[in-house]
């Protein structure tokens, strides 16, 4: 089992000089990736949960890229319909070129309603765009002279360079656990990614993943991930309550052992870890104290 970190590029954490040491400290402790999250703007009905300020994913994990020489660099997740297809697959294909191939794309398709509109992206053609402008991504990184003929996003006579270094372009992950992720996932997803799921509902998605590619003849299907609010709980510390809804997986170093053991065993083979953390301190603290008092229970 692999071991992601978020990076707090959001609430009350986010802050150039925390997301530059939270980066280099996972690669130092390590964990086998770092993540960020997306929004472009932050609407007042969505402030109290995301906070006034969020950096890009894609600098983010640029500069993460320079600051780092073997972690992975994910986004979980990039909400597609927020931007062009074309600039995205070449911001894309950029980091995974200068990162010598450690990118991978965690995508959704939005929830924000408010932010949609404040981008100009229709909220109920949301998830027919996703769908489309993955395609044209695809088309741009894997063909020589890519073209492209969508509803809402057409190109042909061009040359697209440079290619990502991963073959055939880097790894998506499907975010979300609705019926439309879990079809996406089946259909072009190298693995499924929800958010604070508990080890039943990672179950019953896994196994309505593989019905579906059953259905379209997919042999192989994709890995279940994860991405967990996490506590390493000291004696006598109780539970914070879940960012994401869901749950947290919370517990001292032995019992929190065991909660992710229960996780792999329903499925998951990449569990990103968003440390619940109330200052730069206790994260530096969470991180090191999972890396050292819980992973290696794991082995």
């Amino acid at each position: 089992m692999q071991f992601g970190v978020w990076i707090p590029t959001c609430r009350h954490l986010a802050a150039p000089e925390v997301i530059h040491r939270a980066v280099t400290r996972a690669e130092q402790l390590g964990y086998d990736s770092v993540w960020a999250s997306d929004h472009v703007i932050v609407p007042d009905v969505a402030l109290e949960r995301i906070g006034a300020a969020i950096y890009d994913p894609l600098i983010t994990l640029a500069v993460a890229a320079g600051a780092t020489r073997k972690v992975l660099l994910g986004t979980t997740v990039l909400i597609v319909p927020y931007r062009n297809p074309v600039v995205t697959a070449k911001m894309i294909s950029t980091l995974d070129a200068l990162s010598n191939g450690r990118v991978v794309l965690g995508i959704g398709a939005g929830w924000l309603a408010e932010e949609s509109a404040a981008l100009n992206v229709p909220f109920e053609a949301r998830g027919p765009m996703t769908d489309e402008y993955l395609a044209a991504m695809r088309e741009l990184w894997t063909s020589e002279a890519p073209k492209f003929a969508g509803q809402y996003t057409q190109f042909s006579d061009l040359r697209f360079e440079p290619k990502p270094v991963q073959k055939p372009h880097p790894p998506i992950w499907v975010g979300g656990h609705a019926r439309a992720s879990l079809r996406r996932a089946a259909q072009i997803g190298d693995a499924w990614h929800p958010i604070n799921r508990p080890v039943d509902a990672l179950r019953a998605g896994k196994a309505e993943i593989g019905r579906l590619c059953e259905a379209r003849g997919r042999e192989v299907p994709p890995a279940v991930t994860l991405r967990n609010d996490v506590r390493v709980l000291r004696a006598g510390e109780a539970a914070p309550p879940p960012l994401h809804g869901g749950v947290v997986v919370a517990g001292e170093p032995a019992a929190l052992a065991g909660r992710v053991r229960e996780l792999q065993a329903a499925g998951v083979e990449h569990l990103v870890l968003e440390f619940l953390s109330p200052d730069p301190d206790d994260l530096d603290r969470q991180m090191e104290w999972f890396a050292e008092a819980v992973r290696p229970q794991l082995v």
